[in-house]
């Protein structure tokens, strides 16, 4: 494969951080001009994509357009979208969802025609999914396939990224925790989420804001941060970790959520009801629970007959099963968990970051195709959209790559030990769960910034174990969704301020940020 690898320095075109759909679109299409490598932290599987339910929306519809799921993008992201990154998002779309169906992605199909549904805030069926509610891992086991069968690709699991490599201010490479350095003419980071940054959220454990932190080390700008969506349907067991993801597409499908009493609520929030935007509806459960003294309410689908069920949300169906429920005979006692980061580094409409060399694509990526709040399975088709772009920008833009390890900066973090952080690890989420959650206000954001910085000074130098990284990285991001939050004093999409409750046309813009800027000097883009 002409791939030199050795303990200590390996060299490539592209390398990509991430396998997640950003991550294994982006390494597919540039393998085939690129000596490329993927590194992944875990399992290629250990991601959200693996995870995602619900589908991904494209306008493919005889009833739709790329105007009308445009229109309902940039509702949904209540002003703070870029009209122009969701114009290619939806224009190009179902080009790409085309590269999918030729890849051989098992999309559910109604007598030969591909099966569309409709998600909340959306006025059309436009959802695809495959095998009912498995749409995320069908879709990354298509692209596994055809990612291990490629020859100019290498692939590399269990490789913890600690760091970018800087050289005269652009991206060369990364420095991985056992001390290997791979560069690279581009680097592209598909790293996912940060939700574990949250006490109860739906990512998996490798969720940590690693790409976020990293390139916020390194200079990046980062935009958004204080936008998180939180899920509205998320099974509340009888501890904080029996959770699981209630798709979006099961109110699609005619769920509704009753109180405690049994009695629907949500007519008295939004017109749209049960399928309205998802901040409006994690709120009135919320408010809901308050009123019911913290008891969850009800998720109820019992008018679909199991046979229905069954095939539509099996997945949902044999998590309830092992817990004692039947979807078809049961209400699911629900309430809301961090899911979905609206912001992050902040990139071009080529996926292309503050720093050259630098990618970035996914939910770790700023693209302002969500704006303030993400509409339903728009992340998927982000994903691929701007992972697309991304390798034709950097295919026609090549730079040899030429690194002298004498000149390159290391971002590196000395951290301390396993057991501090561990300790550290469990009060912020916990703290950033409370007070930087669903509902917000100055007062209590205040005190948590000062909280977390005293909790960055507990830990000590040295050290190289992946959850001291992990705990790092996350006090990282949990200082920047802070900071934002404050910044921020009005509510729009999923950032609320009790204490600023209304939206205010002084804030309609991003608060985009690096490392040298002051937080509360931003932007305006």
């Amino acid at each position: 494969m002409g791939n030199r690898v050795d303990s200590k320095r390996s060299e490539f075109d592209v390398l990509v951080v991430g396998s997640g759909i950003a991550g294994l679109f982006a390494a597919r299409k540039a393998a085939k001009f690129a000596r490329v490598c993927l590194v992944t932290k875990g399992q290629l599987s250990d991601t959200n994509t693996w995870l995602a339910q619900g589908g991904i929306a494209a306008a493919i519809g005889e009833d739709d357009s790329p105007q009308e799921h445009l229109a309902d993008t940039l509702a949904a992201g209540a002003g703070a979208c870029n009209p122009e990154a969701v114009a290619i998002l939806v224009e190009e779309g179902p080009r790409c969802i085309q590269e999918l169906l030729e890849l051989g992605t098992p999309f559910d199909c109604d007598d030969g025609q591909l099966a569309l549904t409709r998600e909340g805030a959306h006025h059309k069926s436009r959802v695809l999914h495959c095998g009912g509610d498995a749409t995320g891992r069908l879709i990354q086991q298509t692209l596994q396939e055809q990612l291990l069968s490629c020859p100019s690709l290498t692939v590399r699991e269990h490789i913890f990224v600690s760091d970018l490599l800087v050289r005269d201010g652009a991206v060369c490479g990364v420095r991985t925790l056992s001390g290997e350095m791979i560069y690279a003419g581009a680097v592209i980071l598909a790293t996912g989420g940060l939700g574990q940054v949250f006490s109860r959220t739906t990512n998996p454990a490798v969720a940590t804001g690693d790409g976020v932190a990293m390139a916020y080390r390194a200079g990046a700008r980062m935009a958004d941060l204080e936008f998180v969506q939180f899920h509205p349907t998320v099974f509340q067991g009888q501890s904080e970790l029996e959770t699981f993801l209630i798709s979006e597409a099961v109110r699609g499908e005619g769920a509704v959520l009753r109180n405690k009493q049994g009695k629907r609520f949500m007519d008295s929030y939004h017109p749209l009801a049960e399928l309205g935007p998802r901040d409006v509806v994690a709120r009135a459960i919320l408010a809901q629970m308050k009123k019911q003294h913290g008891f969850p309410v009800w998720l109820d689908i019992t008018h679909q007959g199991r046979a229905f069920l069954q095939k539509r949300f099996p997945t949902i169906y044999e998590q309830a099963r092992q817990r004692g429920l039947d979807l078809a005979k049961d209400w699911l006692p629900i309430s809301p968990a961090a899911h979905y980061a609206m912001g992050g580094i902040a990139t071009g409409l080529n996926g292309e970051a503050s720093l050259p060399g630098l990618f970035a694509c996914g939910e770790v990526a700023c693209s302002g195709v969500h704006g303030a709040n993400r509409l339903a399975s728009n992340s998927l088709l982000e994903g691929l959209v701007f992972a697309d772009r991304a390798v034709s920008f950097i295919e026609k833009n090549r730079q040899p790559l030429s690194v002298s390890l004498t000149t390159v900066k290391e971002q590196h973090v000395g951290i301390g030990r396993l057991a501090d952080a561990e300790k550290i690890r469990q009060q912020l989420r916990r703290r950033m769960f409370e007070d930087a959650g669903l509902i917000r206000d100055g007062q209590a954001l205040t005190s948590l910034q000062s909280e977390l910085e005293s909790l960055a000074k507990e830990l000590p130098a040295g050290g190289t174990h992946q959850k001291l990284w992990e705990t790092i990285n996350l006090l990282t991001v949990a200082q920047l969704i802070v900071s934002g939050a404050l910044w921020r004093r009005e509510s729009r999409g999923g950032h609320y301020r009790a204490d600023y409750p209304n939206q205010d046309q002084a804030y309609g813009r991003n608060l985009v940020t690096a490392k040298e800027d002051e937080l509360r000097a931003p932007i305006a883009v």
